[in-house]
């Protein structure tokens, strides 16, 4: 793109106010800097791994690493295994991204220092929040949006409203597995099947695979449903999911109980941290059974706990002065107002591992001390020395 020079100048005769990307990939923070525009990230990932772990500090001691599972509370040997995880993890996204990108950079930039490069947003959106996330420390501006896409539900189609209604007292359960993975193996499709099969709810499962031949009355197969509406529906009991952030954040929303089927990239750490808070069930696909799966559904939609504790995180993501949507947009249009926001960008990004622990000061006042140390020593010696001639000579 950049030695497209016809569309470079088009781009610059257009005089855009600023560039909002989402960094997972570099080439909008790269065309922004090309562009000298201001830069806001949409953002749960970046090239170089979760945001979070980008920008703000991230002591490993109660802040757990990507893919860890782990909560804030951490026993000593899961923090060895957090501190593992996030080394060999930083060598990763450093192997693969580093020796892409670094040619561009000095190409274009000329000798840049990479993490900044890519650090340097005027405003991160932070698509999660502290209902999504543990506590932990964070940055002036970053902006959290989590479920800026959620909404009060609308009327569902005529057709799909009767069934749902069908349902009685018992209500549905719902199932979708994203839009990544297109169908499941046979064997797999049939124990979900049965184990629908036996619950005395109907069932509206979005599938896009061979029809399961043990299929039972009260289930439904769709290619596609409203989910959003479908979850704020008052007969919604249940949301089997594969745990997608949008999905979990609108099940939060609507106050949803989940039961989770982790597939692969931030799923299963999604999940964890849902079932951590009392609002998930968790199966591990690769032992999935209909005995297991239907234990699952049977503890979620018999125990209240599951319920109340997705009605109260629902309460909470709700109960804000302005909605996630309303506070991006107010944060977009402040950078254009203001052509960006340097007053809120920290230049921790910019200092090397050594400054920003400040292990060279450390390292001064420990030379400094043992300077002392070994003067207050010398002197002491020569002190006794001289007293121990003087009374030997007496």
């Amino acid at each position: 793109m950049l030695e497209d020079k016809d569309l470079i100048q088009r781009l610059r005769d257009s005089h855009y106010d600023l560039l909002l990307t989402d960094p997972c990939l570099g080439a909008g923070t790269i065309l922004a800097k090309y562009l000298k525009l201001p830069l806001v990230y949409n953002v749960r990932w970046t090239i170089q791994g979760e945001a979070h772990f980008d920008i703000a500090p991230s002591p490993l001691s109660y802040v757990p690493f990507t893919g860890t599972q782990l909560t804030d509370k951490i026993t000593f040997f899961e923090r060895v295994k957090n501190c593992l995880i996030a080394v060999l993890g930083t060598y990763r996204m450093a192997t693969i991204s580093e020796p892409v990108y670094k040619p561009l950079l000095k190409k274009y930039f000329g000798e840049v220092d990479y993490s900044a490069f890519f650090t340097d947003a005027d405003i991160w959106l932070m698509r999660n929040d502290f209902l999504f996330e543990y506590p932990r420390p964070t940055m002036p501006n970053v902006v959290y949006m989590s479920g800026f896409q959620c909404k009060p539900p609308k009327a569902l189609p005529p057709d799909l409203e009767e069934f749902v209604q069908s349902s009685g007292d018992h209500g549905i359960v719902m199932m979708s597995l994203g839009t990544l993975v297109f169908q499941l193996p046979t064997e797999i499709t049939e124990e979900i099947a049965a184990a629908f099969a036996a619950l005395p709810q109907k069932v509206i499962w979005r599938h896009l695979g061979k029809r399961p031949a043990n299929l039972g009355n009260n289930t439904l197969l769709v290619k596609w449903f409203p989910q959003n509406d479908l979850l704020g529906h008052p007969k919604t009991r249940v949301f089997v999911t594969h745990g997608g952030t949008n999905g979990l954040q609108e099940a939060i929303y609507h106050g949803v109980p989940i039961i989770g089927i982790p597939l692969f990239f931030d799923q299963p750490e999604n999940l964890s941290r849902i079932k951590a808070k009392g609002g998930a069930v968790t199966v591990d696909i690769a032992e999935l059974d209909r005995h297991m799966l239907g234990d699952a559904l049977k503890t979620v939609l018999t125990e209240a706990s599951y319920t109340e504790n997705m009605k109260r995180l629902s309460r909470l993501q709700k109960d804000q002065p302005l909605s996630p949507l309303d506070q991006a947009v107010f944060w977009i249009e402040f950078v254009i107002r203001h052509k960006g926001a340097p007053h809120l960008k920290s230049h921790s990004n910019t200092l090397s591992w050594v400054v920003y622990h400040s292990l060279d000061v450390i390292g001064a006042l420990l030379c400094a001390c043992l300077l002392i140390i070994c003067t207050f020593v010398y002197v002491v010696r020569s002190v006794w020395r001289r007293i121990f001639r003087r009374v030997k000579q007496g």
